[in-house]
């Protein structure tokens, strides 16, 4: 296996501890905790749940430090194409981080709350600090899901220049990007897009070429046929 086969199985990996860790922090522990419209519901189902939403925090961190060494590992190997775009991409997604972050800081905050209060006898006072870091963590999630959209778009764009993954993964990749940013602005401008059935859908393109392409680079590496060489260190 050369390097390009064996960087292009690491990407995956990382990809791959993306995607699980992503699922279960931010899909499966929200909706094992979370009741919408109901903050005294919610937190008597964080208080049942704590050790699960304390490995969901554990698990969102995985995933941001995963994401940041992925978008190294994925420079390294479709730089070739365009080192311009692929330098954009790494941008997109160092500037989420710290947004990601501080929405896991918000739910770290929600913890603090279960461990100095008796939830099922909440008082108004509370309710209002944990539906503030509801507020606070949902729309600190909302700003960095448009990064995590924006980046799709060079990454999309690389594929399709540089052929080492199938094009049609790009495709759906930069069709994903358009998705995030519709549904990102669609959150902010409709009121109740949440409850529309459409907004169910927004993200599928992405999640197509992400699972795609995480897949592909962990199974099959690279196209050998079409590989671009890596640059040499003093090209950059």
């Amino acid at each position: 296996m050369n390097a390009e086969s064996r960087l292009a199985r690491v990407a995956g990996l990382l990809y791959l501890i993306v995607v699980l860790t992503g699922l279960f922090s931010l899909a499966y522990v929200p909706s094992k905790v979370m009741v919408h419209g109901d903050p005294q519901a919610t937190l008597q189902r964080m208080a049942a749940f704590e050790a699960l939403l304390r490995y969901g925090v554990a698990s969102f961190l995985v995933e941001q430090v995963a994401f940041l060494l992925l978008v190294c590992a994925l420079y390294r190997l479709l730089r070739s194409a365009d080192q311009v775009v692929a330098a954009i991409m790494v941008i997109l997604v160092v500037a989420s981080v710290p947004l990601a972050l501080m929405s896991a800081v918000e739910r770290l905050n929600l913890l603090s709350l279960l461990d100095r209060s008796d939830v099922t006898h909440a008082s108004d006072q509370l309710l209002a600090l944990a539906r503030s870091s509801f507020d606070a963590y949902s729309h600190g999630l909302l700003v960095t899901s448009l990064f995590w959209g924006l980046w799709l778009f060079p990454f999309g764009f690389l594929i399709m220049r540089s052929r080492l993954l199938p094009r049609v993964l790009g495709v759906f990749l930069m069709i994903g990007c358009a998705g995030y940013v519709v549904d990102v602005l669609c959150s902010i401008v409709l009121p109740g897009y949440g409850d529309m059935a459409m907004s169910n859908y927004m993200t599928l393109p992405a999640a197509i070429g992400e699972i795609g392409s995480c897949l592909w680079l962990l199974a099959a590496g690279i196209r050998r046929t079409d590989v671009l060489p890596l640059p040499s260190s003093h090209h950059l």
